[in-house]
């Protein structure tokens, strides 16, 4: 039979099937707002960051659940102080029914607060099944890191699938944002041809300011050179314009290959707004 070319989504909009998003412990209000633009079952990342508290991130977590998403919490590894943290924290998840998956990151501290340096040694404490937790996510860098260089970046997340594995537990990997279809794909050739077959999502910039992209692009150490700029779809001249990731996904929805890239969705880091990107992702979608 042949097929309907109407009712065959387009690849960018196969690419926004099952996109997830990112809050903070404060956006619960914005959260709320934005339920409508949602689809039930979005998976909702909730970070873990150092101006926030253990019930403001249990609370945020029960929040997206409560709303018929999946809360996906943030454990970020150098700013536990102790074993006893970890297992308070999952404890505290576990009883807002939000440990099934999780996304597990070094996090920002130079020096770790306790005995978890890294990610990898939160994933081998062993003590992540006993809470319930089925998945995890762990992070990827297409245009690599600011402090950490590509060959210890790849044995790294490459120790934590395999760790993963051998624990029994459900790997992805959710990558770093950036302006550039380019270094994605190769990021996603490369990954593959490592035996890595785990699903990525691959960090997007909700709608934004320019300003303020520009602003997060700096502090995570991605390129915003001119070309990427103008590839992207902004001007570095209009720093009071906004941009929205619109050419971006049309251009990687376009080169995506199963077959050679894998399993690949969007994960949106909300610069602009939960309720703006939710509106927006909507509107893309429709």
């Amino acid at each position: 039979m042949t097929e309907d070319p109407t009712e065959t989504p387009s690849a960018p909009a196969r690419l926004l099937t099952d996109f997830s998003l990112e809050m903070t412990g404060k956006d619960i209000g914005a959260l709320q707002e934005a339920q409508p633009s949602l689809p039930a079952g979005t998976r909702i990342n909730v970070t873990f960051l150092g101006n926030e508290d253990l019930p403001m991130r249990v609370a945020a977590a029960a929040t997206v659940r409560a709303g018929g998403f999946v809360p996906v919490p943030h454990i970020s590894a150098r700013r536990l102080e102790s074993r006893e943290d970890l297992g308070k924290f999952l404890a505290a998840l576990e009883e807002a029914d939000a440990t099934r998956e999780l996304f597990v990151v070094g996090g920002d501290p130079v020096s770790p607060l306790g005995p978890f340096p890294d990610a990898l040694s939160v994933i081998r404490s062993e003590m992540l099944p006993g809470h319930g937790v089925r998945a995890v996510s762990i992070s990827g860098y297409p245009e690599g890191h600011p402090d950490i260089d590509t060959d210890t970046l790849w044995k790294a997340l490459q120790d934590k699938i395999s760790a993963l594995d051998q624990g029994g537990l459900e790997a992805s990997i959710t990558t770093q944002f950036g302006f550039d279809v380019a270094p994605v794909l190769t990021w996603l050739e490369e990954l593959r041809s490592r035996g890595v077959n785990a699903p990525v999502r691959i960090g997007v910039p909700g709608p934004a300011g320019v300003k303020r992209l520009l602003g997060y692009a700096r502090r995570f150490g991605v390129a915003s050179s001119a070309g990427i700029a103008h590839k992207y779809g902004f001007s570095l001249t209009n720093l009071l314009g906004t941009a929205g990731p619109d050419r971006f996904i049309q251009d990687l929805g376009q080169a995506l290959s199963p077959a050679l890239h894998g399993d690949v969705r969007l994960h949106f880091y909300t610069f602009g707004g939960i309720k703006t990107t939710a509106e927006w992702v909507h509107g893309y979608r429709s």
